[in-house]
């Protein structure tokens, strides 16, 4: 069966479409700084992964409505022993739901310190920024509250 291309076409099965658009990653800043003008301050490629990061890794399951499974869910893991088992739990959480919820970006590499007697973990995450190829590092030290 032969194939109808109209005379734009010509060929489409040899010939290679070229895509030039790139995807800009942008979000409003959580903190809700307003600009002169009045309007929300947004942040956008780096700035809008790494808030976001932040976010995800801060948020225990069943936090945030209709979506119950969103979050890392650390707090929950500031009363478990530890060990080294414990560190290891904490880095596969925070694999998934980077892979889940944060298509943006990849993990390169996670480090967990657990704070023995203080309940705190510190976590260093090291991740790569897929549209941009740039590789940002983020701490955050994660505690209880009281």
């Amino acid at each position: 069966m032969a194939k109808a291309f109209s005379t734009e076409d010509k060929d489409l099965s040899t010939a290679s479409i070229a895509v030039t658009r790139r995807r800009v990653y942008k979000d409003i800043d959580l903190g809700l700084s307003l600009r002169s003008t009045g309007d929300v301050v947004k942040k956008t490629e780096a700035a809008a992964v790494k808030q976001a990061v932040t976010t995800l890794l801060n948020t225990n399951r069943f936090e945030k409505p209709f979506r119950p499974e969103f979050g890392a869910d650390l707090q929950n893991m500031l009363f478990e022993l530890a060990d080294p088992e414990t560190g290891n739990e904490i880095i596969e959480k925070i694999k998934q739901s980077f892979e889940t919820y944060e298509p943006r970006a990849s993990v390169v590499k996670i480090e967990v310190a657990l704070v023995q007697g203080g309940n705190a973990i510190t976590v260093e995450l090291q991740f790569r920024i897929k549209n941009t190829e740039q590789e940002l590092t983020f701490e955050t030290t994660i505690s209880r509250l009281r």
